[in-house]
């Protein structure tokens, strides 16, 4: 029999192994980490499969995050074909039905279906589900171009256990038993046919989920998810928020609790984050003291605390600002990415309070622009740029429905101490279904970084965000304003967008290009490297939003660029054809 056709047949009859419980009883979120085994076959080195598993989570070109995983390894550049290296990477609620996180993997000529699933991503996917989720013919597959690579993945059941939270997605082989794996997970037999119902352990075929330990070496526990009272409830999508909102009341119990009042609210639920009192937030900041505050927003003042043995940052906000908190509120206790700044809690007493980690290092705005800062070395550039990438990616991709962030510039990224970026700053988050018609709404945002439709219009899509992107990117080469003001009497101001067109525009822009990188810089950075981040600006920042490329291209086409610009050898799996490709529109 074909081995594809095998597959394919056995794909089928186990379509609802695959999905185990997740797809029976479907899903509401995911979770932040799941675990790949990957099955390191002859001629694959762990850059290659940071590469074909390039997770949000992983950054190349710094391995920590999966050496730390894998501590047999002691050489990232020598792992023995044969082994097996466990790859973080989240776990995600694909259109509310299954949990999975979608790959992109960037065809090389000669590639087909078979080969993308059994060897290069070692059968923790399937034929059929590359078929699924792509529009390529299997006969006909471009030499060129990106694929969806679907893998499924567990974040667990608490009708098992409540011990285990942490799970390996384990493609089995032939050698493989159900007294073997549970023997080296260090779990019963019961305890690990419950998590894969029905699933034939020795058959050597197939995904089950393992229990597994964390970085530390410790399981992880399943994180209970919490319910919030009427303080904290969100207006359906035909109701308008009252402008007046209570204290809150302490909620006591997991389940979820209705309003009674008569302002037409619903209850959310809230995950992960944490309800804290207005005496708590006081203490922590010595009353919001100008010597805790570190910085002030259009919509209120934050504060540097220490809560509960975590540094965070307090942002306090007027009740007039209450559609701001709750959009931010709803997308950051739904959203969870290592590039989106994470909120750790809340507080409705008197005024809006959101808790955030503390990101040391600042934004990136005052990096570029402030005084008392070190120039932001290329290489560091580059990499704050594919960070932010991937943040946007995120919401604009993984999430049903698809959030757009409206606001995106320098100042709204975050640097944490190893100069790493989050996206920060949710408040004009709108959010929209896949595939709806763009509907005008007021306008919000900053002025430079808004595109012409939305300026002009008020039409709202994902490509709003991806413009803004392009300016962020010309800032990080120049490191000037979006509006660029001249230093002449009459000061004039234009635009960085039509400053950087002016130069690209030209036959041969190099000497003029050179002119606007950053100063600082000196000559400390590759003009092609630069030249090809001002391209893809120019790609991201075009009048039509048609043409404008998606945060899934733009993220494939940085971690070229970032591979280029760190010059470490992935032979020739990248090359550089995904700028190649974003630039003539394929």
């Amino acid at each position: 029999m074909d081995t594809r056709l095998g597959l394919g047949l056995w794909f089928v009859l186990s379509l609802p192994l695959l999905f185990s419980s997740a797809a029976e009883s479907k899903c509401s979120r995911g979770c932040d980490l799941a675990l790949a085994s990957y099955y390191v076959w002859q001629g694959a080195n762990l850059t290659f499969v940071g590469q074909v598993l390039n997770s949000n989570l992983i950054q190349a070109p710094n391995f920590d995050s999966i050496l730390a995983y894998n501590k047999q390894i002691s050489n990232k550049d020598s792992v023995p074909a044969g082994t097996r290296v466990k790859v973080p990477f989240p776990c995600d609620c694909i259109n509310g039905d299954f949990l999975a996180h979608v790959f992109t993997y960037q065809v090389q000529p000669g590639n087909t279906y078979d080969i993308i699933a059994d060897t290069y991503y070692a059968n923790l996917t399937t034929i059929p589900w590359l078929e699924k989720f792509n529009s390529y013919n299997p006969n006909n597959i471009p030499d060129t171009g990106t694929l969806n690579v679907t893998v499924n993945c567990s974040c667990g059941d608490r009708a098992v256990s409540g011990e285990y939270g942490l799970f390996v997605t384990y493609p089995l082989l032939p050698e493989d038993s159900l007294e073997s794996l549970a023997s080296s997970s260090n779990v019963t037999q019961e305890l690990l046919q419950r998590y894969n119902p029905g699933v034939d352990f020795s058959k050597g075929t197939g995904l089950v989920y393992i229990p597994t330990k964390d970085e530390t070496g410790s399981y992880r526990p399943l994180k209970r998810k919490r319910k919030v009272k009427e303080a904290t409830l969100l207006p359906t999508a035909s109701q308008e928020l009252s402008p007046h909102i209570g204290p809150a009341p302490r909620s006591n119990s997991d389940k979820n609790v209705e309003s009674t009042g008569s302002q037409g609210l619903t209850g959310i639920t809230v995950d992960k984050s944490v309800e804290f009192s207005y005496e708590e937030l006081a203490k922590a900041t010595d009353d919001f003291s100008l010597a805790n505050k570190i910085g002030e927003g259009g919509f209120g003042s934050v504060y540097y605390a220490e809560l509960r043995g975590e540094k965070a940052a307090i942002k306090k906000m007027d009740m007039q600002a209450s559609k701001e908190f709750f959009a931010e509120l709803k997308v950051l206790t739904h959203v969870h990415h290592l590039n989106l700044v994470r909120l750790i809690g809340y507080c409705v007493e008197g005024s809006l309070f959101l808790v955030y980690e503390y990101i040391e290092n600042g934004n990136l705005s005052q990096h570029l622009r402030g005084s008392g800062k070190d120039p932001l070395p290329w290489s560091t550039r580059v990499q704050i740029a594919l960070d932010s990438a991937r943040g946007l990616e995120y919401i604009h991709e993984h999430t049903v429905p698809v959030y757009i962030h409206r606001d995106i510039k320098s100042a709204n990224i975050l640097i944490d101490k190893n100069f790493r970026a989050k996206v920060a700053d949710f408040g004009l988050t709108k959010l929209t279904e896949v595939g709806s018609a763009s509907i005008p709404t007021r306008l919000v945002g900053t002025f430079g970084y808004m595109p012409p439709e939305y300026a002009q219009y008020g039409d709202v899509s994902p490509k709003v965000d991806v413009y803004a992107f392009g300016v962020v990117l010309y800032e990080l080469i120049s490191a000037k304003e979006a509006i660029v003001k001249s230093n002449g009497n009459n000061a004039e101001s234009r635009g960085l967008v039509a400053l950087f067109e002016d130069v690209l525009n030209q036959p041969d822009p190099r000497e003029d290009l050179r002119k606007l990188v950053d100063p600082r810089l000196e000559e400390n950075y590759p003009l092609d490297s630069v030249r090809k981040m001002a391209q893809l600006a120019k790609a991201c920042t075009q009048e039509n939003p048609q043409l404008r490329p998606s945060m899934r291209s733009i993220v494939v086409a940085l971690m070229t660029l970032s591979s280029s610009t760190e010059d470490w050898d992935v032979g020739s799996f990248y090359e550089n054809q995904a700028l190649v490709n974003l630039m003539s529109g394929r």
